[in-house]
């Protein structure tokens, strides 16, 4: 008997995106963990005591991907880039609802990974990140993508190269000019 191969997570993204039930219910077991762990890396940038959990963060992005229309899915770079930054906007929209409903207008606490070299190691405000990242986005779209899928979802420089059909020399040299924009931006706050 014929041993079935393991579905590619793209062939069923791509299946997914054409309306297929069915390659949703096989894709979720297959990228789940990683989502989860991509969760877990967010949480734990976040202030003690945070009251969402990976789980229930995975759980929202999964409700808000099958929510929208038909996407039409290039690879699992993608999938991964977009589910990252759904979990952003979901814990921004968070810190900014505590934000609200704190007397003194509390701030939600961020700290950077080393990998950023140049921030402060010191616990950054998740909503002034989130418009840094903004205003980064209004100058060069380019470079707030190459931010989010370096530093929130971890993909390599190549892969990013890859994904954004450029060179690894350009994504190194937009990650140097975005972290130094970034930088500015955050010692204001």
């Amino acid at each position: 008997m014929p041993q079935s191969s393991k579905p590619d997570v793209t062939e069923l993204l791509v299946e997914w995106g054409k309306g297929s039930e069915e390659a949703l219910q096989e894709l979720i077991p297959l990228v789940y963990c990683d989502l989860r762990r991509l969760a877990g890396e967010y949480l734990r940038r976040e202030r003690r005591g945070h009251t969402l959990q990976p789980t229930a963060l995975v759980n929202e992005v999964f409700l808000r991907l099958t929510g929208q229309n038909r996407t039409e899915w290039e690879s699992r770079a993608q999938f991964f880039g977009v589910a990252a930054q759904m979990m952003r906007r979901i814990l921004v929209d968070y810190a900014r609802k505590r934000r609200t409903q704190k007397r003194g207008g509390g701030v939600e606490k961020l700290s950077f990974d080393e990998s950023i070299g140049t921030f402060p190691k010191t616990p950054l405000d998740l909503v002034a990140l989130d418009d840094a990242l903004l205003a980064l986005a209004a100058i060069d779209p380019r470079q707030s993508r190459i931010v989010e899928l370096r530093y929130f979802v971890g993909l390599t420089n190549e892969e990013i190269a890859q994904l954004l059909n450029i060179s690894p020399a350009t994504v190194l040299r937009d990650w140097r000019t975005a972290k130094a924009f970034l930088g500015r931006e955050l010692s204001r706050t």
